[in-house]
């Protein structure tokens, strides 16, 4: 029996999109064609130091050393097989969709088990047909060394994982200064998919934003049409504009701790401010949350040396 260890490494998860259909269109003609993508597949994840460490169905699941060669070898891997898609009728043409995660998993033999493992499956699972979605620890490690451009897609929810797991498509060909093209045009494909995935979730957004504005709206005129000399909707504005700042922090890039941190210390000195009796009293937690941001920046440095 096989020794099991844990170990930190890329996943690369991938499968067809809508194998069913194909095999049900044509058995014989979509076996030969996945053989055919999965060799590409095997011989890019070798090249790019990989290791195919399962196959089962449609799928595979690839390992990599390196985070860097494995958002390259996805990339590889999707350009040529648009390439090969080109020379075939539309209906017949065979999408992958990959999903790429860094965590830490459960190996025994050349298999690899865990939530690492389960998160690249969702990842993959939520990449649009000839796309690359990539996890939040993958784009950390490759977003200043690789030359392609990322789409945050929000947050992916996954079982046992609490909070979700922010996710990024990626795209090929960026350049500052310039339009960059979604993952599905730099794949020689219409880019729908990928614009749509990453476009939903601002429309989202937007939507409780307006939301919050129309009933922030409608208080202050309430106030202001019962007017006795009070201006108590400041109140109800407080936890709203609170909200609205939480709901930024979660769909946004920046580190989540250090901006909760200031949006506390910011929330302290406005309630200190709207109850003002002659004292700074917000000096104090001002100085528990500096301090509390102080230690989280000192271990995020011990984590990058680690690394």
């Amino acid at each position: 029996m096989s020794e099991t260890r844990r170990k930190l490494t890329t996943i690369f998860c991938a499968d067809v999109q809508d194998y069913s259909r194909l095999m049900g269109a044509d058995e014989e003609g979509t076996l030969a064609t996945l053989k055919d993508y999965r060799d590409a597949m095997a011989r890019l994840i070798e090249l790019h130091g990989g290791l195919v460490v399962n196959t089962w169905g449609d799928g595979l699941i690839a390992e990599f050393p390196s985070v860097v060669e494995a958002v390259r070898a996805a990339v590889d891997v999707q350009n040529e097989l648009a390439g090969l898609n080109a020379g075939r009728p539309s209906a017949a043409r065979m999408f992958f969709r990959i999903g790429i995660n860094l965590g830490d998993v459960i190996a025994e033999g050349r298999d690899i088990y865990g939530d690492g493992v389960n998160i690249a499956a969702r990842l993959q699972a939520c990449a649009p047909a000839g796309g690359v979605v990539i996890s939040n620890t993958v784009y950390d490690q490759v977003r200043n060394k690789v030359a392609v451009g990322f789409d945050f897609l929000g947050q992916l929810e996954v079982k046992n994982i609490e909070g979700g797991v922010p996710s990024y498509a990626v795209r090929i060909g960026v350049e500052e200064g310039r339009a960059t093209p979604t993952a599905g045009a730099a794949f020689g494909r219409q880019p729908a998919p990928v614009q749509a995935a990453a476009v939903e979730p601002v429309r989202r957004q937007l939507r409780i934003y307006g939301t919050l504005a129309v009933v922030a709206a409608g208080l202050v005129a309430i106030n202001l049409f019962s007017w006795q000399g009070e201006f108590w909707a400041v109140w109800s504005l407080f936890p709203m504009s609170l909200a609205a700042a939480m709901l930024w922090i979660r769909t946004t890039r920046v580190d989540r701790g250090f901006a909760t941190l200031a949006l506390a210390g910011l929330a302290v000195v406005t309630v200190n401010l709207l109850t003002w009796s002659g004292t700074f009293w917000a000096r104090w937690p001002l100085l528990g949350l500096a301090i509390a941001a102080g230690i989280r920046w000192v271990m995020r440095g011990r984590g990058s040396v680690r690394r």
